[in-house]
């Protein structure tokens, strides 16, 4: 039996946080960056005649979007709906209200029971002929937030820690009675919206140790799962058998292994992403090794980041206009120049001419880094050897004054965070 299905994640439609309006639509431009991006994918889904699609989560960039983007998003998936192609959509971390009872963003098709299609907002196992009559099996574990996940297991409140360290377990057990559960005949499908131990974030990533529920890298390589559709991270990879991103289906993946993909964003969300390249998958699930198909999506938008640091005060705009790319390869694209320079260089820097120089561009950042001198001092009875790794911290933090003092405070709590993490031994699975 041969089984082909559509995978994408992390649409975020309404990035909308470069640029101008189109004045034909009303719509932001960079809205539209993003739907030309799922348009691209649901044309693909209908002319491939897939028997599947499964969105991975984050449908926008909050928990809010405005009706005009909902109305966007809707459209899309109606088309695949009109199609007769059944769509599993995962509620995401950034579809998700944080407050208990009020709805997720996706809330409407299933409130409105839109037909082929199906949202996971829960964790669920979708036996053979529950997803519209589909011969395949599909578990599913949306983005749940803390106290729906222990509402869902009937846990009680505890430290934090010891809290993730069970809902892991108890999202553990739950997975493998689903595993033993399976029908071997048939395709097994697993989707998450989560953290998977092992994987590459992109740049887009605000690290927050400990609020991120982790899935185990042995639990979603089970050689029972055909296939393994991720979402939440932006940076495309595979972390299992077949072939990465650009690489041909037959590529030589682990043995045993399923393929346990994260497509990546469907657009370029900000700088962290200038140099990833979007895809979706199409997967054909049968006899043997599942074949992974990594279509690229062309046409996003580019992200040009260049940074300078000067070292000297001659010509100063010449060295920054070297930094920039020539105009006609910055045009429409989305650029940024960093730069770090002593403050007494402030006057040299022709801020103007680099605009004009970059005057074709969707939009230009530029970023001034003036830094003073500095000199960390410790206190007299003390010596480096004597402070710990906070302390030391603290100090260095201290002597930047861009720095304030509740920035300090959040920067000494996330590194503490990191090194219990790091004394406990890190993510590395046993």
């Amino acid at each position: 039996m041969s089984f082909k299905l559509l995978h994408f994640a992390d649409a975020h439609i309404d990035m909308a946080n470069f640029g101008r309006h189109d004045p034909e639509s009303g719509l932001p431009v960079r809205v539209m960056d993003f739907l030309k991006s799922l348009d691209t994918i649901v044309d693909a889904a209908i002319e491939e005649k897939v028997d599947l699609v499964i969105f991975a989560g984050d449908a926008y960039k909050d928990r809010s979007p405005q009706p005009t983007f909902q109305r966007e998003w809707g459209r899309r998936i109606m088309r695949l709906s009109n199609a007769g192609i059944p769509t599993l959509l995962l509620v995401g971390n950034h579809d998700l209200s944080p407050s208990i009872g009020r709805a997720h963003a996706l809330e409407e098709f299933k409130t409105l029971e839109v037909q082929n299609v199906f949202v996971a907002d829960e964790p669920r196992f979708y036996r053979a002929g529950e997803l519209a009559g589909l011969p395949v099996q599909v578990m599913a574990m949306p983005w749940i937030n803390r106290s729906g996940m222990m509402a869902f297991f009937d846990l009680k409140a505890s430290e934090q820690t010891d809290i993730y360290a069970e809902l892991e377990d108890k999202v553990n057990e739950m997975v493998w009675a689903w595993i033993e559960e399976a029908d071997d005949s048939l395709p097994t499908i697993f989707t998450a919206h989560a953290s998977v131990q092992g994987a590459a974030f992109g740049g887009e990533r605000t690290v927050m140790l400990g609020t991120d529920l982790t899935l185990s890298g042995s639990l979603v390589r089970n050689p029972q799962f055909d296939y393994v559709a991720l979402g939440h991270i932006h940076k495309p990879q595979n972390l299992g058998g077949g072939p990465g991103p650009g690489e041909p289906p037959e590529t030589p993946g682990a043995p045993n292994q399923p393929p346990v993909i994260y497509p990546g964003s469907i657009e370029r969300v900000d700088f962290g992403e200038a140099e990833d390249r979007k895809y979706y998958i199409i997967a054909e699930l049968g006899d043997g090794p599942a074949r992974v198909h990594w279509h690229e999506l062309t046409g996003i938008r580019r992200f040009i980041d260049r940074r300078i640091t000067l070292q000297h005060d001659k010509d100063v705009n010449g060295q920054l206009r070297k930094t920039l790319p020539e105009p006609a390869a910055m045009q429409e694209a989305i650029v940024r120049l960093v730069i770090d320079y002593p403050r007494d260089w402030e006057a040299l820097i022709d801020e103007t001419a680099l605009r004009e120089q970059a005057l074709g561009a969707f939009e230009f950042h530029l970023v001034k880094r003036p830094q003073a001198e500095a000199r960390i001092r410790l206190p007299e009875d003390q010596s480096i050897g004597s402070l710990t790794p906070l302390e030391l911290l603290d100090l260095y933090w201290k002597s930047d004054k861009n720095i304030s003092g509740d920035d300090r405070a959040s920067l000494a709590k996330l590194a503490e965070e990191v090194l219990q993490q790091v004394n406990r031994g890190g993510d590395a699975e046993e």
